[in-house]
C-alpha cells in the first residue's frame, strides 16, 4: 500500500474514517481519494486528518462518468459505498437496485478499463441466504465482483470480497442506540430476545481489507472470524430495567449467517479468516490450497453456533465504545 493510489468509496461512513486513521498511520500511500455523496462529512474528515495525501471527490457511485474521473492513476479500489439499513431497503427497492447493484457494475467497468490493479468490496453476513432487499443486493454485488474477474481477459485487474458481521459503534448500529434511549430515560426496545448477532470492530475489519489486498488472486470472498452477541446480554449489560420485545422488522433475521452450508465445499480455514474460493473463476489454479484448511462438508459459520462475548466482554466493547465517542 505504501505509494499507492487508493479509491475509496463511501470514504465518509464508520469504516472509511478508520481505513484513512489506520492505513496513513500503518503505510505511506502516494494519495486516498475519498469518494461520497455528503459534502459536509467530507468537510469535517478533511478538517479532522488536515492531511495532503486525501483527496476529497463529490460524487455518486450511480454516475459513470464522475466515478470514473475520479479513478483516473488508481491502484486500489477498496469499495465501501452501500444503501445499508434494512427497513430502508425493503421500502425503497429500485433506489437500492440503483446504489448496491448498478454502482457495483460501474465499478467493475472502470476498474477493467482503466486496468486498476486490486479491488475490494465490502459485503455483509446479510447478503448470505438473504431474506431480505439489502441483503438480495449485497449477494447481487459480490455474485457480480466475482465474476468481473472472468471479464478482464489479459489484464491485471482482480477482485475480490471481504465478508464480516455487524461492525461495533458503526452509525445506525445497536450499541449506540441502545444508549441513546437509556440517556432519554426511554425503555430498551428489542424485536426478538432470542436474537443474535456477530460483531467485530473497525479495526479488524481494516486489517482484514489489507489482508485481502496482500494475499488476494481474484474471486476469493475472505469471511474475517468474528465473535456473537447475544442481543438480551447488550441490552441487559447496558440497562438493568425490563427489556420490551416489539417483534421482528420487515427483513430482519433471528440469527445470521456468514457462510452457508452451500458454500462449504469451497470453504477454507485461514487461522484469523476463512477464503471462499469461487467455483466459476479460472485462475483458482493459482490458490496455494496446500496451506489452507478445508472446512468440514455442511459446515456453516452462524451467529448462533459461535463463540459469544460474556458481561465482562460485552462491558468492554461498550466502554471501548464510548471512548472513541
Amino acid at each position: 500500500m505504501n505509494n499507492s493510489s487508493i479509491l475509496l468509496t463511501g470514504g465518509t461512513g464508520s469504516f472509511g474514517n478508520k481505513f484513512v486513521e489506520m492505513t496513513l498511520k500503518k503505510f505511506n500511500p502516494k494519495k486516498i481519494i475519498i469518494y461520497s455523496r455528503d459534502e459536509m462529512k467530507q468537510w469535517h474528515m478533511s478538517k479532522k486528518f488536515n492531511d495532503k495525501r486525501l483527496r476529497f471527490f463529490l460524487g455518486d457511485i450511480r454516475d459513470k462518468d464522475r466515478l470514473s474521473r475520479a479513478a483516473d492513476g488508481v491502484d486500489f479500489i477498496i469499495h465501501a459505498a452501500a444503501l445499508k439499513i434494512v427497513p430502508t431497503a425493503e421500502y425503497n427497492p429500485f433506489e437500492s437496485v440503483k446504489t448496491n447493484i448498478i454502482g457495483a457494475m460501474n465499478i467493475i467497468d472502470i476498474a477493467i478499463d482503466k486496468k486498476i490493479k486490486k479491488i475490494i468490496s465490502l459485503s455483509t453476513d446479510k447478503a448470505c441466504d438473504p431474506i431480505n432487499f439489502y441483503g438480495a443486493t449485497k449477494l447481487a454485488s459480490d455474485k457480480l465482483f466475482i465474476a468481473g474477474n472472468n471479464y478482464v481477459g489479459k489484464g491485471p485487474t482482480k477482485f475480490s470480497i471481504v465478508r464480516y458481521g455487524n461492525v461495533i459503534g458503526s452509525r445506525g448500529s445497536v450499541i449506540p442506540f441502545f444508549l441513546q434511549l437509556k440517556k432519554e430515560n426511554k425503555q430498551i426496545t428489542i424485536t426478538d430476545k432470542k436474537m443474535t448477532r456477530f460483531f467485530t470492530s473497525l479495526e479488524d475489519a481494516v486489517k482484514m481489507v489489507w489482508t485481502g489486498i496482500k494475499v488476494m488472486q481474484g474471486g476469493e470472498v475472505f469471511v474475517l472470524k468474528n465473535p456473537s452477541i447475544k442481543i438480551l446480554d447488550l441490552a441487559k449489560v447496558i440497562d438493568d430495567k425490563p427489556i420490551k420485545e416489539i417483534g421482528i422488522r420487515p427483513g430482519e433475521k433471528i440469527d445470521e449467517v456468514l457462510i452457508s452450508k452451500e458454500e462449504s465445499d469451497n470453504t477454507y480455514d485461514c487461522g484469523r479468516y476463512y477464503t471462499i474460493t469461487s467455483s466459476i473463476v479460472m485462475n483458482k489454479k493459482k490458490l496455494n490450497l496446500s496451506t489452507m484448511k478445508k472446512t468440514p462438508k455442511n459446515f456453516q459459520y452462524s451467529s448462533n453456533n459461535n463463540k459469544f462475548l460474556d458481561t465482562k466482554e460485552i462491558k468492554k466493547v461498550i466502554n471501548i465504545f464510548k471512548n472513541h465517542n
